[in-house]
């Protein structure tokens, strides 16, 4: 008789995980407020309320609300005055966004491998891109672990290149002790239904430059300047403005991000140590200077010898079935159809780089990341009790303990 739910066996868990997003009478309260205030928009309290107290919670002087994380990321190279052609930096192990808003300023994105213990940018890889063209470089807090920024740093300086964070699932991570969003010339956040803050969609851009702030609210204020008259625009700008019932709903979600961080570092403390003793199990590892780890996913990297050989797609399968939320995550973003597009070639060949073939890119530990190792928990699956933790273990510990069910199914198995 089976054992494996997969293959018809009982379930290790049949109850769902915490849900997600969270939310109480703050944000019921606050909605209705802005709905019978009957200021939605410009003119309202709640965008301004938000953005001092975010860039308080960060640590900079600066924080412009925008319309979605990715918004936040071409503001930000727009106040950078990136200008077309010129080379920007990014890891291919992220969502599309962090190069595809590079292009939107038709700038042009440079992929560079990851550190297979972190999964996060690999300042080696990013000096040894470096050019003459190199303007800056978008190291992303993947999975709400900073990225090596004592390295970033060190490269940037010595290159004079600028440093965006791409914070987007790093909402309250530290550094050395100081929040992700305040090390570089600018940080990006998103604030998209997933995130460990959330109002659906939404954005944010840090900074402690007084300039570069001043450039993002122009750029995302239809081209006005701050003080300006309303019909003086000053810049190619747009409506990308957050709304007050964003803005309303973010303020309660903020101020419940401490105690929630807490609870997925606990929990992920406690997942770490217990998968950590199951051969074929490693959790990526925690930096030292890690002083707070987001937690908006739990990444680990499957063994498949230590699994006799099960795929890691077809593992994922088995655990799905046991009831256990997991997915294998990215693919690498250069092979991606978007990067192989008649709007990306395009770009390239008004650029006058139609060499750039981004398909035909191999970087060694993002291919593996992506296609032999990596799997994602996600964040509101930390947030529940040690029952939880226990059945994620269970669950794992089971597939490994009959992974003999597998093997007979497996397509990769000799007949």
């Amino acid at each position: 008789m089976a054992k494996l739910a997969i293959k018809g066996g009982n379930p290790v868990r049949t109850k769902p995980f915490p849900k997600w997003p969270i939310w109480d009478d703050r944000e019921i309260k606050a909605l209705k407020e802005v709905c019978e205030s009957g200021v939605w928009g410009i003119g309202g309290e709640r965008v301004v309320a938000f953005e001092e107290a975010f860039s308080r919670y960060i640590g900079t002087r600066h924080a412009i609300a925008t319309t979605s994380g990715t918004v936040a990321l071409e503001l930000a190279l727009r106040s950078l005055e990136i200008k077309p052609g010129d080379e920007v930096i990014v890891p291919a192990y992220t969502f599309m966004a962090t190069a595809t808003s590079v292009l939107f300023t038709s700038a042009i994105p440079v992929f560079v491998d990851i550190s297979p213990d972190t999964y996060c940018i690999d300042p080696v890889a990013v000096e040894d891109a470096v050019t003459d063209r190199t303007k800056a470089v978008i190291p992303v807090h993947i999975g709400g672990c900073p990225a090596d920024m004592d390295g970033i740093m060190d490269v940037a300086r010595r290159h004079g290149l600028a440093v965006i964070e791409d914070a987007a699932q790093a909402h309250g991570a530290e550094w050395r002790g100081k929040k992700v969003g305040s090390i570089g010339d600018l940080g990006c956040f998103s604030f998209q239904s997933s995130k460990n803050m959330t109002s659906g969609e939404g954005g944010a851009v840090t900074t402690n430059d007084d300039a570069l702030a001043d450039r993002c609210w122009s750029y995302h204020n239809c081209g006005r300047v701050r003080g300006g008259r309303w019909y003086e625009h000053h810049v190619l700008g747009g409506n990308y403005r957050m709304t007050e019932f964003q803005a309303a709903i973010l303020i309660p979600q903020l101020e419940r991000l401490d105690e929630t961080t807490r609870k997925r570092e606990e929990n992920a403390s406690k997942l770490t140590k217990a998968l950590s003793e199951i051969p074929g199990i490693k959790p990526l590892k925690l930096p030292p200077q890690v002083t707070r780890h987001a937690y908006h996913l739990y990444i680990f990297r499957y063994e498949k010898e230590e699994f006799k050989g099960v795929p890691r797609d077809l593992f994922i399968k088995a655990l799905n079935a046991e009831g256990i939320p997991c997915s294998p995550g990215y693919v690498p973003l250069y092979k991606e159809p978007i990067f192989s597009s008649e709007d990306v070639r395009r770009i390239l060949k008004l650029l006058g780089r139609e060499e750039i073939d981004y398909p035909s890119i191999f970087l060694p530990n993002t291919e593996k990341a992506c296609k032999e190792e990596g799997i994602w928990f996600y964040q509101s699956m930390l947030l529940g009790d040690e029952e939880d933790i226990e059945d994620i273990v269970e669950a794992i510990g089971k597939i490994r303990d009959n992974a003999d069910e597998l093997i007979l199914s497996s397509p990769s198995s000799p007949s």
